[in-house]
């Protein structure tokens, strides 16, 4: 089973950028998507960004325009660059994988990074 290792939440400023890193077990070459969701207290998760194999991505209104999320398939590894962060920003963001077998279908999950943006 594929393992993701998530790393690089913290706290940080408002305005400020932070980047996440998810890192799998094996080659992510096969998978048709990875990205991240969050869930902040009293919220429901919701998707935040993923990138497909062909490196097109996809983002929720409320980052497109600051957040950035990349691959690098040579390093197993999934980025997300989160640029003018604020307050809202504030969640345990979780990095996930699709099935091989089924596009669309969130089979792996990292196991959570706290993100904290505050003054």
């Amino acid at each position: 089973q594929v393992q993701l290792t998530e790393s690089g939440g913290g706290l940080v400023q408002p305005g400020g950028s932070l980047t996440l890193s998810c890192a799998a077990s094996e080659s992510i070459e096969s998978m048709h998507a990875m990205g991240w969701d969050r869930q902040a207290p009293g919220k429901q998760r919701e998707l935040v960004a993923s990138i497909n194999s062909d490196d097109s991505t996809n983002y929720v209104d409320s980052v497109n325009g600051r957040f950035t999320v990349s691959r690098d398939n040579a390093k197993n590894t999934v980025y997300l660059l989160m640029n003018s962060l604020n307050p809202d920003g504030t969640a345990v963001y979780y990095c996930y994988a699709d099935s091989p077998c089924v596009p669309g279908f969130k089979d792996y999950w990292g196991q959570g990074t706290q993100v904290t943006v505050s003054a």
